[in-house]
């Protein structure tokens, strides 16, 4: 028997039941997979693409695990309604005039690029991993990680009890943790997602992380025209095991309006400033230094020096950092300080303790108590489905923006009409420009240089750089050209870019989160202005030519070429993801639009804080870790001064 070129069984399936769909769905993925990277049997890591992106599928939320295999059985039905045989059977030239007359269709492209993107992740692995004799880099060297106290669900009793509870355990409720911890409460930190080392981090490939480090594996998505993507961590340490290692303070504007619009004193740039101070010792932060930078980031500093932009290093929590570009995936080097390194240990050591893989069901309350109902601890689910109880007058509430108001609603606490709105995101686009030398060679910072020249503007723009095999723009092209531009893909530099949006967002559900999103037409222009500017800084910094993101012109090779492109392209023309979710149980002053108040309180129970990202008014217009901690030390410092367990 032949094979065919793209490595399956050519015989027609004969199976009936779930292992003929089975069988029918992985042939039309194979398919797919062969056609996007025109697959000619010469070497065997586009083949191998298609089982490594099957195994990436089954981390995907169920819709989006549906979406792409039904595209893929969309496109392989029309290869047979056009050419009598399924697209696994076709030679590699046909295959490719076949996805090119989809391409050629202005409705389709955007659906053939978001299919890509997971392509394009498993591609990038499998030829990372062809390249170098299919076995990983060497480990770098690590230091051993700080002891942490963490019990598994599954080995805590059915019923116990602490003084405090804090759901969640990243940047806010780490902070939390350790402020209640040190003040001497009995503190038990519940985390939906399992503890990880930075041993586990170097023996797997980037990818293979990445979807369990993500909830949802990284696929969750706010729906809107256009629908934008989401990520964020699921893990002990939260989203700081997997975010960029980027430490911005909290603007002094950004206060002064949190201050004047929403009464939040604890905005104070006095005593913020104070917090922030603390929070940065104990990351540890500082600017990064030239010697890890990477070339990505030194182009971008090149680019803006020719045009006069204000740029820098970026401030970051990485002391020693190695340059393994994998901050999104895990520090494999142990360098980044996320929490479970820096904080959940200072917690553990004062008495706190954690437990993993335990999905909080609803906060318990006592609707009789005198002075009106209060927190009596929290229902939590083990991954085998049962349940325990673990009885805490106090209940903190760090699950982040996109987790906290479905719990509330859950315990039948989000009553408040302002729970779950408000969400506000930092909308993001990026480019790419490809330099005559490779650009991804040595060590390299995944975000290292930062240009604020436009940031007072409410964009920020900043040098990004992929986790090997993990490129993340989403690369022009179908078929040969798709490939050629993998192949090339060495020599690009990538920026990113971000806005402070007009909160357009909002949480809906209980038992699972819906995110909806409508993109301010504001924010649609800014991000434009966005992809004018770092294509006008890649130009000055030496790039041949832009990618530009954009499918109706994917390249350009001059400033003028750009801007008459965006001068006749809209926002639903960008590919664009969004960061950085905040505000959906946001604290203020004002009982009507504030569910929580100034101290970070719920309103209308007693026992309940609000300490993590849903509790900020709105998104900080920088990379908002620092942020959430320093409002987290305030709320649970003010709930230690105020007699957190004496019945406030």
């Amino acid at each position: 028997m032949t094979p065919s070129p793209a490595g399956t069984d050519t015989d027609t399936d004969t199976g009936t039941g779930a292992g003929s769909r089975s069988s029918s769905r992985s042939r039309s993925l194979h398919g797919l997979v062969a056609a996007l990277l025109a697959d000619d049997g010469r070497e065997p890591w586009p083949a191998a693409t298609a089982d490594r992106l099957d195994a990436l599928l089954t981390a995907l939320p169920a819709p989006a695990r549906a979406g792409l295999r039904t595209a893929a059985a969309a496109v392989d039905a029309y290869a047979l309604l056009r050419t009598g045989a399924r697209l696994d059977r076709l030679p590699e030239p046909r295959r490719e005039a076949l996805l090119a007359a989809l391409g050629a269709r202005p409705a389709l492209q955007p659906l053939l690029d978001v299919v890509k993107v997971p392509v394009l992740l498993a591609a990038g692995t499998e030829r990372m991993l062809h390249r170098r004799g299919g076995t990983l880099p060497a480990p770098v060297s690590a230091p051993e990680d700080p002891p942490l106290d963490c019990v598994p669900s599954a080995e805590w009793p059915d019923r116990a009890s602490a003084d405090a509870v804090v759901i969640g355990s990243g940047a806010g409720g780490s902070i939390a943790a350790r402020t209640l911890a040190r003040a001497g409460l009995r503190v038990v930190v519940l985390e939906e997602g399992r503890h990880h080392t930075t041993a586990e981090f170097g023996r797997r490939a980037p990818l293979d992380r990445f979807a369990d480090l993500y909830r949802d594996g990284g696929a969750t998505v706010m729906l809107g025209a256009p629908p934008v993507l989401l990520p964020t961590g699921r893990a002990v340490g939260g989203t700081t095991v997997v975010n960029s290692g980027t430490c911005y303070r909290t603007p002094g504007r950004v206060l002064d309006r949190w201050r004047s619009r929403y009464g939040l004193e604890l905005a104070d740039r006095t005593a913020f400033g104070a917090d922030l101070d603390e929070i940065e010792r104990t990351l540890r932060v500082a600017t990064q230094p030239l010697d890890v930078l990477g070339r990505n980031g030194l182009l971008t500093l090149r680019g803006a020096e020719k045009l006069g932009w204000r740029a820098g290093p970026l401030r970051r929590n990485a002391p020693g950092c190695k340059g393994s570009c994998q901050c999104v995936v895990g520090c494999p080097a142990g360098a980044k300080q996320s929490v479970q390194l820096s904080v959940l240990p200072d917690a553990c050591a004062a008495g706190a303790r954690i437990v993993t893989s335990a999905r909080v069901l609803r906060i318990l309350v006592d609707p009789d108590r005198p002075g009106g109902p209060r927190a009596a601890g929290v229902a939590v689910r083990r991954p085998d489905g049962s349940a325990f109880e673990l009885l805490a007058p106090l209940v903190v509430v760090a699950a982040g923006a996109l987790e906290s108001p479905a719990l509330l609603r859950r315990s039948g606490l989000g009553g408040h009409p302002r729970t779950g709105r408000n969400l506000a995101v930092h909308p993001a686009t990026s480019v790419a420009g490809r330099f005559a030398e490779p650009v991804a060679a040595g060590p390299a910072v995944l975000q290292s240089a930062g240009v604020e020249e436009l940031h007072d503007e409410g964009v920020l723009i900043e040098a990004t750089a992929p986790p090997p095999g993990m490129g993340s723009f989403v690369l022009p092209g179908l078929g040969r050209e798709l490939r050629a531009e993998l192949a090339d893909a060495d020599r690009l530099a990538t920026l990113g870019a971000m806005i402070a949006d007009r909160p357009g967002g909002r949480v809906l559900g209980s038992r699972r989160t819906a995110l909806r999103y409508r993109l301010d037409p504001a924010d649609g222009r800014s991000l434009l202005r966005a992809v004018a500017a770092m294509g006008e800084l890649l130009f000055a910094a030496g790039a041949d030519e832009v990618l530009t993101g954009l499918a109706r012109t994917p390249r350009v090779r001059s400033t003028a070429e750009l801007h008459a492109l965006l001068d006749r392209s809209s926002p639903r023309d960008l590919h664009l993801s969004a960061f950085h979710p905040t505000g959906t149980v946001a604290l203020g002053a004002d009982p009507s639009i504030s569910p929580a108040d100034r101290h970070g309180r719920l309103r209308g129970v007693r026992g309940v804080l609000v300490a993590d990202a849903s509790g900020l008014p709105g998104c900080p217009g920088v990379n908002p870790q620092l942020t959430i901690m320093a409002l987290s030390l305030a709320v649970s410092r003010a709930a230690v001064e105020n007699g957190c367990t004496a019945g406030y």
